[in-house]
Parts: structure tokens; sequence; C-alpha cells
């Protein structure tokens, strides 16, 4: 099916880019444009442009949507072409991006991945997780690309923004490095708030019936997981041994929480929370957020505080 996908992709954007080849930056209005494929990119970016406003952010994504199911338009390459950066993350879920690169003015649209930005670790099966069983897909090295889970990770990619949006606007420098200095506060007091919960705390494991885009985050703080599927799995459904396997992990170790992520069903938790009496609560991994919360102007500092209430349940319970 990804195969399948892909060369579809690859078709709609050939067309789109013989369709839209030669034409110009539209900057309406005078205004500098940031484009981010999804929400991480997008939230950083939001917070160092700050209380400017001649410059703007927009995402791709639309909000409630899944990132691994996006397929961009002709007005989505249009719209990457005619801004003054672009950032994506790098990985699977948007490879896409890859078709187009060469395509894209490089002295016009400052292209970020924030894959570049910190050090990556390859995707991981940890015992119980389903494995990729896609015959028709090469084995080859996957990255882990969910980077900005970890707040140090954040950290860095938000002050790495900041140089490059500096570059671009140069007038405005000590606003950024204003804004960027606040969410970067903000980020270090998350820091603090998960690294004293995790030395107060006996248990050091975590369970996700669902996807574990969090590896970053675990590595950070020296926690244990187990999980149905790796970040990256396209897998909805776990096999009877992956739930077994999870129950049985639950009732051992007695673990009080089954996570889920958001937008997921949560599904595979409630079953293993039936078997084990276990509470099921969502971690948000920030890859995407609902409309509702979209328009709240619901940032990531936001979603990791929240975050830090569910694991205490998790660890401390």
């Amino acid at each position: 099916m990804k195969i399948v996908r892909r060369i579809i992709i690859i078709a709609m954007l050939f067309f789109s880019i013989v369709s839209l080849a030669g034409c110009n930056k539209n900057n309406e209005n005078n205004k500098l444009t940031i484009i981010s494929t999804s929400f991480p990119g997008y939230d950083l970016a939001r917070a160092i442009i700050k209380n400017n406003s001649n410059i703007e952010v927009n995402m791709l994504l639309k909000p409630g949507a899944e990132l691994h199911d996006f397929e961009p338009t002709p007005q989505d390459i249009k719209n990457i072409k005619n801004s003054d950066i672009f950032i994506y993350v790098g990985g699977d879920s948007d490879a896409w991006i890859e078709d187009i690169l060469d395509d894209i003015d490089t002295d016009k649209t400052k292209i970020i991945k924030l894959m570049d930005l910190v050090d990556t670790v390859e995707e991981e099966h940890v015992e119980g997780m389903e494995e990729n069983h896609d015959e028709d897909e090469e084995e080859e090295v996957e990255y882990d690309e969910h980077v900005w889970t970890s707040p140090i990770n954040a950290i860095t990619i938000t002050d790495k923004l900041k140089e490059k949006i500096i570059k671009i606007d140069t007038a405005n420098k000590d606003l950024y490095e204003k804004n960027a200095s606040n969410y970067i506060n903000e980020l270090n007091i998350i820091d603090k708030k998960i690294r004293d919960l995790v030395d107060n705390s006996k248990k050091k494991e975590i369970i996700f019936g669902d996807r574990f885009p969090l590896r970053y985050f675990v590595m950070e703080y020296n926690l244990n997981y187990y999980a149905a599927f790796p970040g990256c799995s396209e897998a909805t459904e776990a096999s009877a041994k992956t739930v077994s396997f999870l129950v049985n992990k639950v009732k051992q170790d007695k673990i009080p929480v089954v996570f889920k992520i958001e937008l997921s069903s949560g599904k595979i938790a409630e079953t293993i929370a039936k078997e084990t009496g276990a509470k099921v609560l969502e971690y948000n991994t920030a890859h995407n957020i609902t409309q509702q919360d979209f328009d709240k102007g619901v940032t990531i500092v936001d979603i990791m505080n929240n975050n830090i209430k569910v694991l205490k349940e998790a660890l401390v319970s």
C-alpha cells in the first residue's frame, strides 16, 4: 500500500510542478511567510514570530488530520514554492517532500528539516511489539522522526529555528531573540518538572496500547516502555500475541495506566484495560491537534504540561 500511495503522490506532484513551473513568489501585503507541514514546526515558528504582524506561519496539515495520511495538493506545492521558509519533519510521514525539493528555489525559499537540527536515533522494536511484515518494501534503516517529543530537543529546535528566521528578517532580531528565549524558558520549566517527577517515582515504565512516537522522550528521562507498534507504523490492529503480551506486562508490573495517543481510536488500549483494570489515558505527542484546540491557540508547551499530569498517574499511582 505504501508503494502504491507513493506512486500516486509522485504522479500528482509531477503534474502540479509542471503546471506551476516558473511561478514567482507572491507575498501579498509584503508579508514574509513560513509554511510548516505539521504542528511541531508550526507551533515553534509561531512562538518565535509572536507579535510581528509582518510575518505569518501556516500549517499544511489540517487540524485533526492524521499526519501519516497527508497528501499534498497542487496549491500546497505552490504555497511551499512561494514561501520564505519551508519547515518539514523528515522521515516516513512526509517522504513525498523529497520528490519536490529539487524544484524549490533555495535562494528564495529556505528549507528546514527538523530531523537535521538534532541527533536522531533509529526506529526501535521492543519486546512484544508488532513487526512490520510488508514484503513489498525493502529493509532499510528508519530513523525516528518524532524529534520534538523531548523538551530538550524542542529547545534545540527552537533555538536553531530562531537563527533561520533572523536570517530572513534581521530587522526584528531582538523580538525573535526575546520570543525564543521566553519559549525556551517555558520548555526548561517542563523539563525540570518531568525530571522531578521521574526522580521521585518508584515506577519507571509506561505502556502504550498504540503507536509509540516517544523514543526521544523516554531516552531523555530514562524510562522503559512497551507498545503495540513503533512510532511510524501504519498498523491499527494488533495481533492477539501482542495484546496478550501487553496485558501480561500490565498485570505483572502492576501498571495503573495504559496510554493511547491523540487522534487514535484507543481500541487496543481499551482492550488491555478491560483485561487488567488499568485506566486508559491519552498522551498527546503533538504531531497534530484537534480543530478546537487549534482555534484556542494550544501550544506544545500546553500539551507537554498536560502530559505531565497523565504521566504522574502512570508513574506515581
